[in-house]
């Protein structure tokens, strides 16, 4: 029982989380990777999910914020971090930050109950399902009748350990993802409804042998964006029955045994109800499923759209995504595939953004603006796609602040990739390439104004982006202006290029032999 059922007392809530998107294909995450990025404690926090600008992860400053307006409560601050996504994350690191979270939970006696914002796609060199083990270590030290919510990123892969060791698993419902708060305003509402008696959630969960590509999973139109609006649609016709609908395409470059599309219906006290609608859900997904494909468009024509754009300022600029470098799902911010096919076509009007090479930032700054350098872009670097490229270069702009995001993923979050640079290259009307000290997915137009630069003044815009450029740079370009670019690189959405060890085979789309029946409880 929960001690606030029978109490007057306002609930005390533990917050804590670890935030990870692991792609396996990428380096392991440090210590230093979550360190530097976001590390909260404490006061501090309370103190970043209550500010109106700050690092912590907008589901915790969404369900703090909901909390707040709702009633009485004492929160009991634990441990908040995350990472950039990149590789696996080193277990001995991860392990240490579950202890961390486990002994500060142990010391705070009783808690009414534990809120979670982990990204749910987080891989370990020790284990694939680290957010499972986080779970279930919560739940071992706070027992069984203590309520425990959590938010996930709609990219996460799910375990049957991570449904059995919570109460209620709230994911994003949009991809680009611009609606982290209101999960955690959900979350938060959910767990107001469980600790005052008026939900008692009973959880259906199924995972596909489905594990689409990221550039499947948007939410304005497409496969994808129907399953939602079905299952929300659904949700309210059963008439109070569902407290959560959440469906997470997964990630597929975590390459776990728990990969899959996974359907999560939370019942508000009945499992009935969250298992038919659960069937729905995925007897209509695996239905849709050859809609879960996407042609991307090659380098080669990429470029020769750009060079004609360029000659015909009448037409529409064009923004490009380049598809196979995200450092948003692990890539390295550092392929020159497409850079160096522009270049070689003396492309005009372009705006390229943003390389990650810290040597070559540090170059740029020290020079200062108007110099003329020799650009060397991953000199340091023997990362597979990033081979070495060297350009003669003007720098144009220099900065050494860090700044706020104003649309999409990083509005009123502080990005610091500093020192960063503008270099042009190929003359007045040529490439201007943003180089830039952290790995970040460019998602914001701030990562071209902070350096000046006018985002309506390009022909052609190239973003290291896979998908959350498209809330970023809605302004400039319609849906019909974006295309995703087939290029190389440790994201590459062409998914039979890639040796999988772990996936669970036969599945949709590399295996033709996948099959789903639907449970039969």
């Amino acid at each position: 029982m929960n001690p606030t059922a029978s109490t007057n007392r306002a609930p005390r809530v533990a917050l804590c989380g670890i935030a990870l998107e692991s792609n396996s294909l990428s380096p392991v995450t440090t210590a230093e990777d979550f360190k530097s990025h976001c590390y909260l404690q404490g006061r501090a926090l309370i103190d970043a999910a209550r500010a109106e600008v700050s690092n912590a992860a907008m589901e915790m400053r969404g369900f703090v914020q909901t909390m707040d307006v709702t009633g009485a409560w004492e929160p009991v601050p634990l441990t908040l971090t995350g990472s950039h996504p990149w590789g696996p994350v080193d277990h001995a690191f991860f392990q240490s930050v579950v202890a961390e979270i486990v002994s500060t939970l142990q010391q705070a006696s009783t808690v009414d109950a534990v809120f979670i914002a982990n990204h749910g796609a987080m891989v370990s060199t020790g284990t694939f399902d680290p957010d499972g083990e986080m779970y279930a270590a919560i739940r071992a030290v706070v027992g069984a009748d203590v309520p425990i919510v959590g938010t996930l990123d709609l990219h996460g892969n799910i375990s049957e350990r991570m449904i059995e060791s919570t109460n209620l698993l709230v994911a994003y419902q949009t991809n680009p993802h611009v609606d982290m708060f209101e999960r955690g305003e959900e979350a938060a509402l959910g767990m107001r409804a469980i600790l005052g008696g008026t939900a008692t959630p009973h959880t259906a969960f199924i995972r596909m042998p489905m594990t689409p590509a990221s550039v499947t999973l948007l939410s304005a139109t497409g496969p994808y964006a129907d399953l939602i609006d079905f299952g929300q649609r659904r949700k309210r016709e059963m008439a109070g029955a569902i407290l959560n609908v959440s469906l997470l395409g997964g990630f597929v470059f975590g390459d776990t045994p728990k990969n899959g599309l996974a359907v999560i219906v939370t019942g508000r006290h009945a499992l009935e109800p969250a298992q038919q609608l659960a069937r729905e859900i995925a007897t209509r997904a695996w239905h849709d499923r050859e809609r879960f494909q996407r042609e991307l468009t090659s380098v080669a024509e990429a470029v020769e759209m750009a060079l004609a754009n360029a000659a015909n300022p009448g037409q529409p600029a064009l923004i490009y995504s380049d598809a196979g470098d995200n450092p948003g799902g692990g890539g390295g911010g550092n392929t020159t595939e497409l850079l160096s096919a522009l270049v070689g076509a003396q492309a005009k009007h372009v705006l390229y953004g943003t390389f990650f090479d810290e040597a070559l930032a540090a170059q740029a700054f020290a020079a200062g603006v108007g110099a003329e350098i020799m650009a060397v872009f991953n000199r340091d670097d023997d990362m597979q796609f990033a081979p070495r490229l060297e350009l003669k270069a003007e720098v144009i702009a220099t900065s050494d602040e860090a700044f706020v995001g104003r649309l999409g993923i990083y509005k009123d979050r502080v990005v610091s990739a500093t020192p960063s640079a503008a270099l042009r290259i190929g003359g007045a009307d040529g490439i201007v390439v943003i180089v830039q000290s952290k790995r970040y997915q460019t998602a914001d137009p701030m990562f071209f104004e902070h350096l000046g630069l006018d985002i309506s003044k390009a022909r052609t815009v190239c973003v290291k982006s896979r998908g959350h450029f498209r809330a970023g740079f809605f302004p400039w370009f319609a849906p019909e202006q974006v295309y995703e670019i087939d290029t190389l690189g440790l994201t590459s959405p062409v998914l039979d290029r890639i040796d999988w060890q772990n996936l669970p085979r036969p599945v949709f789309p590399l295996d033709d032999n996948a099959d789903w029946v639907p449970p039969n409880w």
